[in-house]
């Protein structure tokens, strides 16, 4: 989790600036009266189908009292923003991205136990990614079968 880089987009709607953080988790930042803590980011892997960029991130806005009031705690989606949003009248919070690491992908097939067709099989001249299947023998073509002078004599009346 230490190695991971979340960055977030921060908007203040009553001026229109947008402020870029890069937080690692357990990391905060503070912007005026706004506390931005990242407590964990999380993407998919790339071998993964779908996609998803997530970030778990706790907000936390100054009061005019100097007290700091909490406005949203929880998990924020890149493709899903509407999924679950930061409420507030002046800030909106979104995960932009996530860097991480990934352990090793899937395990590719097993290779076939006989590989000797396969080094016989001819060259592929198809489309790119596909694969040369083994080479097996054509069928015989079927012999000519012969008509019995009987039945020609009577095919001739």
């Amino acid at each position: 989790m230490a190695q991971r880089v979340a960055v977030l987009g921060i908007l203040n709607k009553r001026n229109g600036i947008v402020k870029t953080l890069a937080l690692h988790p357990g990391q905060s930042a503070r912007w005026k009266d706004l506390l931005v803590r990242l407590r964990a980011c999380e993407t998919t892997a790339p071998w993964e189908e779908e996609k998803l960029t997530g970030a778990f991130v706790q907000v936390d806005v100054q009061k005019p009292d100097k007290s700091w009031n909490r406005i949203f705690s929880g998990w924020l989606y890149k493709e899903s923003p509407s999924l679950n949003v930061v409420e507030h009248p002046i800030y909106d919070v979104w995960p932009k991205s996530c860097e991480m690491t990934y352990p090793a992908g899937p395990a590719a097939p097993a290779a076939p136990a006989s590989s000797s067709n396969l080094s016989s099989a001819p060259k592929s001249g198809g489309a790119s990614g596909t694969r040369p299947t083994p080479s097996t023998p054509a069928p015989a073509a079927p012999e000519p079968v012969a008509t019995p002078p009987s039945a020609a004599a009577n095919n001739a009346t």
